[in-house]
This record gives structure tokens, C-alpha cells and sequence, in this order.
């Protein structure tokens, strides 16, 4: 009797561990990545729905363009992506902390832009434009724990773990301001509808490689314009161990 109850026993641990496994390998993967203190990636979004994708905002999910980025060993991160007036933006990062360069060469914080703009910080943390380009410029290793946690049940097949994202998740990554507060001076547009979300990981040498997110759904802008959005953004990940950031000294100043 005590060797079935222990056989039995076993069985169900084996069994949990199974079911385990693909998210733990996943939130290794991530952890060994962040461990590794540096690393470059890139993003890139397609967007088949015809909208939504700029005006989305956003790295890894969030709509946007191209976009690029290195983090060093010290701690600094320097993201570029196309500015939102053409042009290219570089911004500099260190916790929670970033700057951006202004047409006039002068490095602002998210805060200090408002400002200039005249629409304010965007109040608490992740409100507003302020923490529109807090969540626009997210180191990959952040946003890959976030979408972990909001995928349903994960599975490993043919060398990819993939899964089916929460209607919140997936909601959130639809949101202009990423599910963190409206815009500045007026309301936040409908909540989207008819949202689906999946995500995909790929794990490399034990290391995080890569990882995709797709959305659908239908939103409607601040102009009361609805689409429809089919977007895919992929983040590739380069660089471990390796890479290296140089920080202007006026930028470096206003990120200590």
C-alpha cells in the first residue's frame, strides 16, 4: 500500500513539474539574460490590421516603429527609434530614469519635454506622456517578464515556448498609454474590442534570444476613429555580455 501511495505520489510531482516546466525554463532564460548585465536587441512591428500602429506607442507590443538598443554593464541604456516628427530619437536610461535629446540638442526628461510642450509630467509614475515613453523605452528582460505573467499556460513545441495571452494582457498592449493612464488633458479613448493576444519565447545557450507578441483587436483613436489592428512586434536579442554604452555627460548628469 505505501508503495502505490508513494508511486502515486511521484506520478503527480512529475506531472506538476511537466506543466512547470515551459514557465520556468522561460523566467530562467530571463533571469540568466538580466545576470548576463549586458546586451544589444532590436524591434521591429508589422501591423496587417492598417492601424493602430504608430499611434499604438511602443516597443515589444505596443505598436511604433523600428527601434534599437543597447544596455551596459553599468547600468545605462541608450534606446533609438524614429522620432515621432521624422528623424531619429535617442534615448538614454538608468532605472527609472531616461532622457531624450530635443531639436535643440539640450537633454530632457520625459518630465521636462511635457513641460516644454506645456502638457505637464503626466502626474504619477506611468500616467501621462511621461509615462508614455517611461513604458515606449522598457529594457526587453522587463517587458518579457511582464508578458510571461500575463500568458494563460505556456507550451514548449519544436524549440518554441508559445502561448495564449489574458484578454487584460492582451488589452493592455492595445492601449495607447500601455494600460498606464490617459493622455494628458482629456479623457482615454473606448476600451478596445474583440482582443486576442499571443506571445512566443526562444531560448538560446540557456539565454533569453528572442521573443514575439501579437494583438488583435479593434480601438478607436482620440479622434473617434475606429481600427482594426492585427500587430506582431518581434525583439531580438544580441550582444551578451558584450555590449557596450557611452553616455553624453549632460545626459549622464541628469540620470544620477
Amino acid at each position: 500500500m505505501k508503495r502505490k501511495i508513494l508511486s502515486l505520489s511521484v506520478a503527480l510531482f512529475a506531472t506538476g513539474s511537466l506543466l512547470a516546466a515551459p514557465t520556468d525554463d522561460v523566467q530562467t532564460a530571463i533571469k540568466k539574460l538580466t545576470d548576463s548585465g549586458s546586451f544589444s536587441w532590436s524591434s521591429t512591428t508589422t501591423n496587417l490590421g492598417g492601424g493602430g500602429g504608430g499611434g499604438g506607442g511602443g516597443r515589444g507590443g505596443r505598436g511604433g516603429g523600428p527601434a534599437a538598443g543597447k544596455l551596459g554593464k553599468d547600468g545605462f541604456a541608450l534606446v533609438t527609434r524614429a522620432g515621432f516628427q521624422g528623424g531619429t530619437m535617442e534615448t538614454f536610461m538608468k532605472g527609472d530614469k531616461s532622457v531624450s535629446k530635443n531639436q535643440d540638442g539640450e537633454w530632457q526628461t520625459p518630465e521636462e519635454r511635457m513641460a516644454a510642450f506645456g502638457g505637464g509630467g503626466g502626474g504619477a509614475p506611468g500616467g501621462g506622456r511621461g509615462g508614455f515613453m517611461r513604458n515606449l523605452n522598457r529594457l526587453p528582460t522587463a517587458e518579457a517578464t511582464e508578458l510571461l505573467t500575463g500568458v494563460k499556460e505556456l507550451k514548449l513545441a519544436d524549440g518554441v515556448y508559445s502561448g495564449d495571452l489574458t484578454t487584460e494582457a492582451a488589452t493592455a498592449r492595445l492601449n495607447p498609454f500601455g494600460g498606464r493612464g490617459g493622455p494628458p488633458g482629456g479623457e482615454a479613448p473606448p476600451a478596445p474590442t474583440g482582443v486576442k493576444g499571443s506571445v512566443k519565447f526562444w531560448v538560446q545557450d540557456g539565454l533569453l534570444a528572442k521573443y514575439e507578441i501579437n494583438v488583435q483587436g479593434k480601438t478607436t483613436n482620440f479622434q473617434g476613429d475606429s481600427m482594426d489592428v492585427n500587430r506582431t512586434t518581434t525583439v531580438a536579442i544580441t550582444d551578451v555580455g558584450t555590449t557596450k554604452v557611452e553616455v553624453p555627460e549632460e545626459a549622464k548628469k541628469k540620470l544620477m
